[in-house]
């Protein structure tokens, strides 16, 4: 029965992919956070890990989910702007202004369709980032899209046709 190697030296053999993954999922600024994160996890779980898994999957699984939280956290974040239209604030509450009654009707679409349609034009995230975020195919974030926007055209006629 093979052991573990020292965590040292796990870290040692692995540190490079795990940071060029995280570069690549969550760009430089946020790579060196999700890399220690990463490490941090496996180092709580490295003593309870059975001898023998493939250890840098484990890991990548490990960084990939960190990623993830990262992206969540972007979609949480407020977005900055120059300047404030005070009128928008009236439409997105719902005073009848065609644009609250968009994002209300959006807001009762069923879960799936409402966090896509939400992501896309509200985070304006590609399907790719929303497949990720939402942890499915590129397609079915576009499905769900099509889904969604078809919902909304039933009620309101100026809903643009394509996602």
């Amino acid at each position: 029965m093979s052991s573990l190697p020292p965590f040292q030296r796990f870290l040692d053999e692995h540190a490079d992919d795990v940071l060029r993954f995280l570069v690549a999922s969550v760009g430089r600024h946020d790579a060196d956070d999700a890399f220690q994160e990463t490490f941090l996890s496996a180092l709580g779980a490295y003593e309870r890990l059975r001898p023998g898994p493939n250890l840098r999957g484990w890991v990548m699984t490990i960084a990939h989910r960190k990623a993830l939280d990262v992206h969540r956290g972007r979609a949480r974040d407020p977005v900055p702007v120059a300047e404030l239209d005070p009128r928008a604030g009236a439409r997105v509450a719902g005073d009848g202004g065609a644009q609250g009654d968009h994002w209300e009707r959006v807001r009762a679409l069923p879960p799936r369709q409402r966090a896509v349609l939400t992501l896309r034009h509200a985070g304006d995230l590609t399907y790719a980032e929303i497949a990720t975020l939402l942890r499915s195919s590129e397609d079915a974030a576009r499905r769900a899209a099509a889904d969604g926007l078809k919902s909304l055209r039933k009620e309101l006629p100026d809903v643009p046709a394509t996602p």
